[in-house]
C-alpha cells in the first residue's frame, strides 16, 4: 500500500477569495514504513502573500518572487501523488487549495478523490480522543513526537512530522526506520528533529519469596480442584 502525507502552505485560508498553494510537501510511506522519498517545492503563487499567512508560516513575497508557478510543477506534483492515499491533517482545507489550483490550469480536471483516496487524521484523531484537542502540536504532546523545530509551519517538516504521529496513532510499526533518516536542513534554515527510539523494556524477575508464594497459590487452586494449563 502507497500513501503519501501532505501538507500545504497559502497566502490566505479561502481559496474562493483568489488565495494560493505556495509550499507542498509530501512524504511517502509504502507499506506504513517510510521510504525516504519525499517531494518538496516553494511557488510563486502570482499574487501577495497576506501578513497573517505570514507569521503563520514564515514564508514571504520576497522569498517567492524566483520560484516556479503552479502550471510548471503540476505535472510532477500530480504524478507524485496519482494513485496513492493520501494522508492529511485536516484534508478539506488541501484538497480544497488543491483542487483550485489543478482546476485553474484544466476545467475538466474534476476532483482530487478522482486521482487518489484522501485519508484525513483530524477526523481519525477527533474519533479516537473525543472532546480534546487535535491538533498536530496536540497530537505530538500525546503522541511524544519531537517538534520542538516547529517553531513556524512548514509543509515538508510538518508532514514529517504528520507521518510520525499518523503510525502511532494508529497502532503502527514501533521502530519507525528513523535511524536510517538524515536530519534535513530546510531552504529557510529549518531543522527536522525525529523521536528517538525508545530504550528496551526492563524485565524483573521474580525474587526467591516470589516463587515461593507463586508455587503455594498454585497448590491451593489445585486443591479445589482446579487445573493450571501451563503445568500439563
Amino acid at each position: 500500500m502507497r500513501q503519501v502525507v501532505l501538507d500545504t502552505e497559502t497566502t490566505g485560508i479561502d481559496p474562493k477569495q483568489g488565495h494560493r498553494i505556495i509550499e507542498i510537501g509530501c512524504v511517502e510511506l509504502v507499506n506504513r514504513r517510510l521510504t525516504g522519498n519525499h517531494y518538496h517545492v516553494y511557488i510563486n503563487p502570482e499574487r501577495v502573500v497576506e501578513q497573517e499567512a505570514i507569521e503563520v508560516h514564515g514564508i514571504t513575497n520576497e522569498y517567492l518572487a524566483d520560484k516556479p508557478v503552479f502550471a510548471q510543477i503540476a505535472d510532477d506534483f500530480l504524478s507524485f501523488i496519482q494513485g496513492a492515499e493520501l494522508v492529511i491533517h485536516n484534508a478539506p482545507f488541501d484538497v480544497g487549495f488543491m483542487e483550485h489550483e489543478f482546476q485553474k490550469l484544466n476545467p475538466q480536471f474534476g476532483q482530487v478523490a478522482d486521482y487518489c483516496s484522501v485519508l484525513d487524521t483530524l477526523q481519525l484523531a477527533r474519533k479516537k480522543h473525543p472532546g480534546q484537542k487535535n491538533n498536530l502540536d496536540a497530537l505530538c504532546r500525546r503522541y511524544h513526537v519531537d517538534n520542538s523545530s516547529r517553531e513556524l509551519h512548514g509543509a515538508l517538516l510538518d508532514a514529517e512530522i504528520l507521518a510520525d504521529v499518523y503510525l502511532l496513532m494508529t497502532g503502527g510499526q514501533t521502530k519507525l526506520d528513523l535511524a536510517s533518516r538524515q536530519q534535513q536542513q530546510g531552504q529557510r534554515g529549518t531543522e527536522i528533529s525525529r523521536i528517538k527510539q525508545r530504550p528496551a523494556l526492563k524485565v524483573l524477575a521474580a525474587t526467591a519469596d516470589e516463587e515461593k508464594a507463586h508455587q503455594q497459590r498454585l497448590a491451593l487452586v489445585a486443591e479445589a480442584g482446579g487445573k493450571c494449563l501451563w503445568q500439563d
